[in-house]
């Protein structure tokens, strides 16, 4: 009778354990370069992982630490989400490339997804990024036709190829349109920090610029143009409409949730695996904001028709002839640059004047 019991209290304990155990939650942590109120990139991450929780419910736990320095500070950060429990770290920006392979090495049963890199260097790390220079091709033709005095500024974070990707996009659709413009460019050598950026945008401004496009993370640019009157902006990474409609007149929309729901779901079934993956418009991981009636109808309508080209595939952002900066050739009339090409992106088309910072 004793040894009945015994077993029946010990398949009840079992019972329990196994009934607890498959109702764990996924664990799911984030990395922040920015604080969550940065209202851009940060931003939109952080919203991307609130969708986790109203797609997933009590099934998941998300954490997330924000303002995390690229480097070091970072591979501690991802090190103590891993022995919390993690299942799954999303790391949102560049500078986390090496630590998250680092760390990825330590931890084999955690999956690591890392944000606009190109390493993976173990089965257990993804890559994701957006192909934000199709936003970018937008802001360039709204550029072209907007600027007065056919000076453009773009304020730019660090000289990596996806800024660099930008920057060219950008200038290749504004001299689409007006032919006569220049693009003044000042490195701030930071994702976020808005008085720096605000700097940039008063320096811009002051060389003659009146349309200011920016790759950090801050509406600070926005403020600064909205003070000096008669300044056009566009959103980064979120829309920042508070500031529309001007200065800023449309943006460019970073909508990472149905990506972060997709992976989450595929590490709760099991399904998970090791990829790349590099969506634009078409897929919907880039969005264009609301184009104000400050722009032009017609140059909207042509922005419109930009954009569905784009998303469709009917047309390239980067699509020759185009010659680099060097005057040395790039891509032959009709030809499309691709992918590899794009991701290693070094040097300036023809026209940009200064050097990439090294």
């Amino acid at each position: 009778m004793k040894l009945t019991t015994l077993l029946a209290s010990a398949a009840l304990a079992l019972g329990l354990a196994g009934g607890a155990m498959a109702q764990d939650k996924t664990k799911v942590g984030f990395v922040y370069v920015g604080p969550v109120g940065d209202g851009g990139w940060t931003y939109e991450h952080d919203q991307g992982r609130l969708a986790v929780e109203a797609e997933f419910g009590d099934q998941v736990e998300t954490v997330f630490v924000e303002n995390v320095a690229e480097g070091p500070d970072s591979e501690r950060v991802m090190t103590q989400m891993a022995l919390d429990g993690a299942d799954l770290i999303f790391t949102t920006s560049f500078g986390y490339m090496d630590p998250t392979n680092n760390v990825a090495a330590k931890f084999p049963d955690v999956k690591f997804e890392h944000a606009t890199g190109y390493k993976r260097l173990h089965p257990n790390v993804s890559t994701y990024s957006a192909r934000f220079y199709e936003g970018r091709a937008i802001q360039g033709h709204i550029a072209g036709n907007m600027t007065k005095s056919n000076i453009i500024g773009y304020i730019g974070s660090f000289p990596i190829p996806e800024v660099i990707r930008g920057i060219n996009s950008a200038y290749v659709h504004a001299k689409k349109v007006n032919p006569d413009v220049e693009f003044k460019i000042i490195w701030v050598y930071t994702w976020f920090d808005p008085a720096k950026e605000a700097d940039a945008a008063k320096t811009l401004i002051d060389q003659g610029a009146d349309v200011v496009l920016q790759h950090t993370d801050s509406t600070a640019p926005q403020a600064a143009a909205q003070e000096a009157g008669g300044v056009v902006t566009f959103g980064q990474a979120s829309d920042m409409g508070q500031y529309a409609p001007f200065p800023r007149v449309s943006s460019i929309i970073d909508d990472w949730a149905p990506y972060y729901i997709a992976r989450t779901r595929a590490v709760m079934e099991g399904t998970w695996e090791s990829q790349d993956t590099w969506d634009g418009i078409g897929a919907g991981m880039v969005g264009i904001g609301e184009i104000t009636d400050a722009v032009p109808a017609d140059v909207r309508e042509e922005a419109l028709a930009l954009k569905a080209a784009l998303a469709d595939g009917s047309y390239h952002a980067f699509t020759g002839p185009l010659n680099k900066q060097d005057g040395s050739p790039f891509l032959a009339d009709g030809e499309t640059a691709d992918d590899g090409t794009l991701a290693g992106m070094n040097f300036y088309v023809e026209g940009i004047e200064g050097d990439i910072p090294q």
